[in-house]
């Protein structure tokens, strides 16, 4: 029987960064990672597979990151847990461990449909040899059909597009694609350009059966409009993979999650989770959230990871903070669109600047860059923010976020003190995040006389 002090069961963002932040936490402990695959794939990596990368092997998690930190890596798989006896069977025999994390991580969604299982249907499974067999199914195929329009299915549609002699169509069953993480302007912005592309997205698109005598020939809808298809490809989300914890009789959550505490601690006082496997909390209000993303896997880990023997950090709640891009044009979310703080009952005010992202605007480099950002009325209070630009994008909304988190209000950000330049920002005069404070409070304002 093999023994070791820390366990964590998986091996891709969660389970990796857990594992580094433990060994740095605790570096007298010996921290084992069990996976059961032998190269890992950069989750947010996989649809650049199929266009810009090229190549699978091109999108890979390096091992050389935890070997580096003392971590030891044992590729196998686990089959069970043992609560009680502090053991994990796996297919190389049993461990013992004084801690144990589990960071198993999420399994693609299908559509309940007939047909989802024929031969050209494709799950996005973080798998290698998965991916390399979409891959090479590709190279035939004439006709890809992306079910589902968030952001996998149009980094996904828009990197096959970039494919020779490839048809492309994206079905979508609500209004707008990226509809459940952007206000509907954003989202009207990005389907304009995803279509300029070359790429055919079909919104109002219920898909009822995946057709064809054992192998993919088409997809139906439910009006009955036939759709041909060499390919389909499923992005219509994932759900948390539980079952090693489920039969351990680990407690679970109301989303099907892994129970756990604002620190990652499990139901069991030894097993923390983070990750896809791991229940979330909303930074809002605290009621269960659906997001899972590789940004919120690592921030669970880090606290996973440092917590073990010692409480030494708790979670806030998921804030929700994400990108995409597609030709050029970056979009970005941090916190509650518009939308979903008017579902989430706040009484909000939303305001809208634009300009462009160097000072003056003709500076190599410059973009025509809006952000949106979304207060409480009555407090003022940051609750989100909404960029559409160039790559700056990704960071200024990390910025956002970082007001969201800090919980800082209209007047915070108004005094905010930035560093600028005009190769590199927006211009002092007109710096996005503190000209939308500054709208922001005086309609606050007016709205309170």
């Amino acid at each position: 029987m093999r023994k070791a002090d820390v366990i964590i069961i998986g091996g891709s963002a969660a389970g990796a960064t857990a594992a580094i932040t433990a060994r740095r936490h605790y570096p007298e402990k010996e921290v084992f990672v069990v996976r059961q695959e032998k190269q890992v794939s950069i989750p947010c990596g996989i649809p650049y597979i199929f266009g810009t990368l090229g190549s699978a092997s091109k999108n890979i998690i390096p091992d050389a990151m935890l070997e580096k930190e003392g971590v030891k890596i044992a590729v196998e798989t686990v089959k069970a847990l043992d609560v009680l006896r502090q053991t994990i069977n796996t297919t190389e025999g049993v461990i013992t461990y004084e801690r144990l994390i589990l960071a198993t991580g999420s399994l693609p969604g299908r559509l309940p449909v007939p047909g989802f299982d024929k031969d050209g249907a494709f799950p996005i499974l973080k798998d290698i040899a998965h991916l390399e067999a979409l891959q090479k199914r590709l190279q035939s195929a004439s006709n890809v059909v992306v079910i589902g329009c968030g952001f996998i299915g149009i980094e996904f549609a828009d990197e096959i597009r970039k494919l020779a002699d490839k048809k492309v169509t994206v079905l979508e069953i609500a209004p707008y694609c990226l509809s459940l993480a952007y206000d509907e302007e954003f989202c009207v912005e990005m389907q304009t350009l995803v279509r300029s592309r070359g790429i055919d997205i079909r919104t109002h698109a219920k898909v009822a059966e995946i057709q064809g005598n054992g192998r993919v020939e088409s997809v139906r809808l439910s009006d009955g409009t036939a759709i041909s298809a060499d390919v389909v490809i499923f992005g219509v989300g994932a759900i948390p993979n539980v079952e090693i914890a489920k039969a351990a009789g680990i407690k679970l959550g109301p989303t099907g999650a892994i129970a756990v505490d604002r620190a990652m601690k499990t139901s069991n006082e030894n097993i923390f989770a983070c990750g896809d496997c791991a229940e979330k909390i909303s930074f809002f209000g605290g009621r269960p959230s659906p997001l899972r993303l590789a940004s919120i896997a690592t921030l669970e880990a880090r606290i996973a990871g440092a917590n073990l023997y010692s409480i030494r950090r708790e979670h806030d709640g998921t804030v929700g903070v994400w990108s995409t891009a597609v030709g050029g044009l970056a979009m970005a979310t941090a916190g509650l669109t518009e939308t979903a703080a008017k579902q989430n009952g706040y009484d909000c005010v939303a305001v809208v600047v634009e300009g462009p992202n160097r000072h003056p605007g003709g500076m190599p480099g410059g973009a025509p860059t809006k952000l949106k950002l979304v207060f409480e009325k009555n407090t003022g209070v940051l609750l989100g923010g909404q960029v559409r630009g160039n790559e700056s994008a990704g960071e200024i909304i990390n910025t956002v976020s970082a007001c969201i988190q800090k919980r800082m209000l209209a007047e915070d950000i108004a005094t905010f003190q930035m560093g600028t330049h005009p190769a590199l920002t927006a211009s002092p005069i007109a710096y996005p995040l503190v000209n939308a404070a500054e709208i922001a409070i005086s309609q606050m304002r007016k709205t309170r006389a």
